[in-house]
């Protein structure tokens, strides 16, 4: 019934043709307003509503109040509530059971793969959660899963970046900033009372290259720590090991953590290839063994699976034939 970016928006209470989305809103659409939008759903007819938000954007997500206090569902991949300040998560999270609204954001962690989804099962089939571990960027995991030898690690981050796998200045994965929101997420859903300050990060960013301008003098200067990161990754290969850029929820310890670990070569993290991402749950249940999930993690269609299998289940929690 509408459709909204940063510059426009379309409605029809009649619905959309979504075949033709794109050029309805360039061609017909006004000129965006978030209040006005929402107002749109409000007077309608329509028994249900959902508004899927496919932003990263912390404005959109402060919407998420007011939308379930008008009893709009809400389906999302973006992080920043479920990883901001806790007492602005907890409000919404309450206010959302409370109403009997659904709020599902799957694809916040892992795209389109069913980690959410597992961990709620896993706690709420009464298993304790002792360890969520995962590699959670599917950019540095190709970046490390191709940091063998055969290249500088300047030169695989530069590849990958020309590749589109990173973000526009590769600093912001290289940080772990997007892995620690994760982490964040995944341990509120095992019951921590988590900050994103409370986060331990082990930057990939050098120090002296953190306050340059621009990517591509970042770029520039990133060969002259290319020793530093090589001898790492020999001391590991030397034992046997090999480098992965995980994230950690620690329930035991109450901490979060992102941190450069090296795995035995026989270890499922070491066995990734290309982009995938894998999500190791150790529970009481899953002890010896972890509960493993694998597969792409990043990427438009395994995300926009991810958001449309939300979407298929608030419709079948609302009635819709199984």
């Amino acid at each position: 019934m509408g459709i909204m970016d940063s510059k426009k928006m379309y409605r029809d209470h009649l619905g959309l043709d979504l075949s033709k989305w794109k050029e309805l809103l360039d061609t017909h659409g006004v000129s965006a307003d978030i209040s006005k939008f929402t107002a749109h759903f409000e007077g309608q007819d329509f028994p249900n509503a959902v508004i899927i938000d496919c932003t990263a954007n912390a404005e959109v997500s402060q919407m998420y109040y007011e939308w379930i206090s008008k009893g709009i569902h809400i389906v999302t991949p973006n992080k920043k509530t479920n990883s901001g300040p806790f007492d602005q998560y907890k409000r919404v999270r309450e206010l959302q059971r409370k109403s009997h609204i659904h709020y599902f954001y799957e694809a916040t962690v892992g795209a389109g793969l069913p980690i959410i989804s597992t961990l709620r099962s896993l706690v709420e089939t009464g298993d304790k959660i002792v360890k969520v571990e995962g590699v959670f960027s599917g950019t540095l995991s190709y970046i490390f899963n191709s940091f063998n030898g055969e290249k500088p690690f300047s030169q695989i981050v530069t590849e990958a970046k020309a590749a589109g796998y990173t973000e526009p200045d590769p600093r912001d994965d290289l940080s772990g900033m997007d892995v620690a929101r994760k982490v964040v997420i995944l341990a509120r859903e095992c019951g921590l009372q988590l900050e994103l300050d409370d986060i331990k990060i082990q930057s990939l960013v050098p120090k002296p290259l953190q306050g340059l301008n621009s990517a591509e003098d970042f770029l520039k200067e990133l060969p002259n720590f290319d020793e530093e990161m090589e001898s790492q990754r020999k001391d590991a290969e030397a034992s046997g090991e090999v480098l992965r850029y995980v994230g950690v929820v620690d329930v035991k310890a109450n901490e979060g953590r992102v941190e450069l670990q090296r795995f035995p070569k026989s270890n499922a993290f070491a066995q990734l290839s290309g982009s995938d991402n894998l999500i190791a749950f150790t529970t009481s249940r899953y002890l010896r063994q972890p509960l493993i999930v694998r597969g792409p993690g990043a990427g438009a269609e395994v995300t926009a699976a991810g958001v449309f299998s939300d979407l298929l289940r608030v419709a079948s929690y609302l009635g819709a034939p199984s």
